[in-house]
């Protein structure tokens, strides 16, 4: 094994190639064409005496011993940066690097739209890309450095994870115009839904797990009440679409039931109780928490969150 030809630049395709499972993709991440990428796998593949990432379809899976070099390599790579850049100077309009997010549709649709336009003005070679929160391990994304940001409800984080409140959490519901059962009491939009109808009425819920129930059912179990929750979809604009068919409601955080009735033919009401709303999170490693880089990108990413909640 010849390690005196093993360089960081190699150990960083190496790295990318772990991440993305794809010789495109991690040449995009780590600014190489393609053809310098597989050049660099062909070489790594020579050094270390393993295939380290055979094909299958179109994406590329990790040998054992890739699998065991993975995390002592990702983790090695970051303390690396981190020192380097401990003291340095992050400069947006001369970057160029792909930042990753992971959370919701709410922050898709939302957030990562206005983000993406303070970016481009203030660093034109910075790009952003985001991962859908129900189809990922928070921890294990961050923990990986798959993701630089992650935003989700508040939890109890490992010691190694830092994290920000961005957003307040408040509810309102969601309604087809077209509702028999509201119509028929007489309730207009903007107002409050009896208890008992909101109760009675079918519910649809945003689960990424398919659980069917959610903060709103242990409110109401405080006040001995339940409602009738019939349809767990994994994102909030599938819950409006839903909704928007006529005979079932959501209650949704405020901001985006506010942003779905702009776009749709729905409606908005006030939920009959005091839902008690948690707050809403920015994840990131520890081990960042310094880099000039990530803690702009998190300034750039909290005053979105803030505009928003103004909103």
């Amino acid at each position: 094994m010849n390690f005196a030809a093993l360089d960081l630049n190699l150990l960083r395709v190496l790295d990318a190639l772990m991440r993305e499972r794809s010789v495109t993709r991690a040449g995009e991440r780590i600014g190489l064409s393609q053809p310098a990428v597989s050049n660099a796998l062909t070489r790594l593949r020579k050094i270390l005496g393993d295939e380290l990432l055979v094909r299958r379809g179109t994406d590329m899976l990790p040998t054992p011993r890739a699998e065991a070099i993975g995390p002592t390599l990702r983790t090695m790579l970051a303390q690396i940066e981190d020192v380097l850049s401990a003291d340095a100077k992050f400069n947006p309009a001369a970057a160029a690097r792909t930042f990753t997010f992971l959370g919701s549709d709410i922050v898709s649709s939302l957030v990562m739209p206005a983000l993406s336009e303070r970016i481009a003005a203030a660093a034109p070679g910075v790009r952003l890309r985001m991962l859908d929160i129900s189809a990922a391990d928070m921890q294990q994304q961050l923990r990986d450095d798959v993701v630089d940001l992650a935003f989700n409800l508040a939890s109890t984080p490992p010691e190694w994870m830092s994290r920000e409140a961005v957003y307040a959490i408040r509810y309102a519901v969601i309604a087809s115009p077209d509702n028999t059962e509201i119509r028929a009491a007489g309730i207009k939009p903007g107002k409050t839904l009896p208890l008992k109808l909101f109760c009675k009425l079918p519910h649809a819920l945003r689960s990424s797990d398919s659980t069917m129930r959610g903060v709103i059912d242990d409110t109401l179990q405080k006040l001995g009440h339940t409602r009738r929750v019939v349809l767990a979809l994994p994102h909030f604009h599938a819950i409006a679409a839903a909704v928007a068919r006529g005979h079932l409601i959501a209650a949704l955080p405020k901001v985006f039931a506010q942003a779905v009735v702009k776009e749709s033919r729905l409606v908005l009401y006030q939920p009959p109780i005091p839902i008690e709303a948690g707050e809403l999170f920015m994840y990131w490693h520890k081990r960042h928490d310094q880099n000039p880089a990530l803690r702009w990108m998190r300034q750039q990413a909290s005053e979105v969150w803030t505009a928003l909640q103004r909103s």
